[in-house]
């Protein structure tokens, strides 16, 4: 039988998807690393008890290390977040956007300046509101990863136009809110039930102590964090979501709280209502264990009040304090902020949203300074897609690649990564427009695929595993014969 999916179950109760056979990260992992065991005269055992699985197929960790995805729902606009400023492509890009384009006088402060200068001269500056992100960057601990999003292969412009989706495919439902979100975080479209960080956590599960804390979410649902074996965890901004029944008094009697908690967990003869019951007690034994560790020990670092993403990253920063009294030496963690799907008001409102991202990313780093484990988290922008350069009036329309910001100690900052693309709307034909795709859509020159595996092996992820969690990377990178397309974008350190 399956094991039923909830967020409150715990991920040491599998039994493995056998139907997954040996293209699931963890199966491959197990039937590699068994042979291993059988040194110690284990391998037996193991190979019977499918339910540690998991275990087996941990990749080996002696220290912490967190990887923690910011994205940003309804599509953000990269021209005016990393905002070109060089004097000609900035001319350009003011030509372009009109009234939504930002005063070049406004980007001094935030102008950024990188240990080695962009080719050609180019410059880049972050959005007015985004101070603290470039504090970071000019710190050395944080970076920029020009144009990046979905590809299956890697494309031009001439072969996304083409008529030949076999040899080279594109992306499912482009320029979709819904997919986009979910081919982001899982290469597939909306109805995905694995992500890539839930595949990263199905081998990180043996490491911790308690698996169900591998992954966890502080704004509900996410298919990134799904796994195969991997499930994720949901809190909230206030601390693990309790069982009002049991945890309280019902009507003010603790004999009917009892009573409750007797009902919900008691054994069960049908199959179905005794898995229930296991989820249950699950979820009340780790509610206890999360509630008791965030007791104490949680960082004094000031988050901004009124920041739904401060509030978010904030319970993040308390989880990772927290990480001795829950036995977690590998977490993957998911948040987000919503307010960027701007085809209106986006002089009005980017600022406010971009300006929350910015503050919330800057205390979660500096909170783990506080920690001690600066350089053992690595925080990571996503969203849908980027938008169009051109404006439609007040805005801009759906696009495909963006630009996007990775946090950390380990990263190796002040740096841009990838292929600054040229200021163009991509409708003419000439040589500028070639990265383009219409209205100055950005042709993604890098993939999330690449994204995601320079960040997963820094976590620990081997470089034999990594197709098994992304499954479009073995086009890309040198194997592939793409080594334009490298596997590692050398953002990490």
């Amino acid at each position: 039988m399956k094991t039923i999916r909830s967020h409150t179950a715990c991920a040491d109760a599998y039994p493995a998807d056998m139907a997954d056979g040996v293209g699931s990260p963890a199966r491959r992992a197990f039937l590699r690393r068994s042979g291993q065991l059988a040194l110690t005269g284990t391998a037996l055992p193991f190979a019977l008890n499918l339910a540690a699985i998991g275990e087996a197929a941990a990749f080996n960790a002696d220290d912490y290390k967190a990887l923690v995805c910011v994205f940003l729902y309804g599509g953000n606009d990269y021209a005016n977040t990393v905002v070109t400023y060089d004097d000609p492509s900035y001319a350009a890009y003011a030509q372009i956007r009109g009234s939504i384009a930002l005063p070049k006088a406004s980007l001094a402060s935030t102008l950024l300046s990188p240990s080695t200068p962009l080719p050609n001269g180019r410059q880049y500056a972050l959005h007015p509101a985004m101070g603290g992100l470039a504090g970071l960057f000019h710190g050395g601990k944080a970076a920029v990863q020009l144009n990046v999003g979905p590809l299956v292969v890697p494309l031009t412009r001439a072969q996304y136009a083409g008529s030949d989706r076999k040899t080279y495919p594109v992306p499912p439902k482009l320029f979709s809110h819904n997919d986009q979100q979910s081919v982001w975080q899982s290469s597939s479209p909306e109805g995905s039930t694995v992500g890539w960080g839930g595949r990263i956590g199905d081998l990180a599960l043996g490491s911790n102590g308690n698996a169900l804390f591998t992954c966890v979410s502080v704004t509900g649902n996410a298919v990134f964090l799904s796994g195969q074996q991997a499930l994720q965890y949901q809190v909230s901004t206030g601390g693990a979501v309790a069982i009002n029944s049991v945890r309280s008094n019902v009507y003010g009697s603790a004999a009917v709280k009892n009573a409750m908690a007797t009902l919900v967990q008691q054994p069960r003869s049908n199959l179905l209502e005794s898995e229930y019951g296991k989820v249950t007690a699950r979820s009340i034994a780790a509610e206890q264990q999360v509630s008791g560790a965030l007791g104490s020990g949680a960082p004094s670092t000031a988050f901004t009040a009124g920041n739904p993403l401060a509030d978010q990253l904030k319970m993040v920063a308390r989880m990772i304090a927290a990480r001795g009294a829950l036995g977690a030496k590998r977490q993957v963690f998911f948040v987000s902020l919503g307010g960027f799907d701007l085809h209106d008001n986006l002089i009005a409102q980017h600022p406010t949203v971009l300006g929350r991202v910015s503050d919330a990313m800057t205390s979660f780093y500096n909170a783990t300074v506080e920690l001690g484990v600066a350089d053992k988290v690595t925080a990571f922008t996503a969203s849908d897609f980027g938008r169009t350069l051109a404006s439609n009036g007040d805005g801009s329309d759906h696009g495909w690649g963006s630009h996007h910001l990775v946090v950390g100690g380990a990263v190796k900052g002040r740096a841009f990564y990838g292929t600054a693309p040229a200021v163009s709307v991509g409708n003419t034909g000439a040589a500028q427009d070639q990265g383009h795709v219409g209205q100055g859509r950005l042709l993604p020159t890098t993939s999330v695929d690449q994204y995601a595996a320079t960040l997963a092996r820094w976590f620990g992820v081997s470089n034999t595993e990594l197709n098994g969690i992304l499954p479009n990377l073995q086009h890309f990178g040198a194997a592939a014969g793409r080594p334009d397309y490298p596997t590692d974008l050398g953002f990490m350190g």
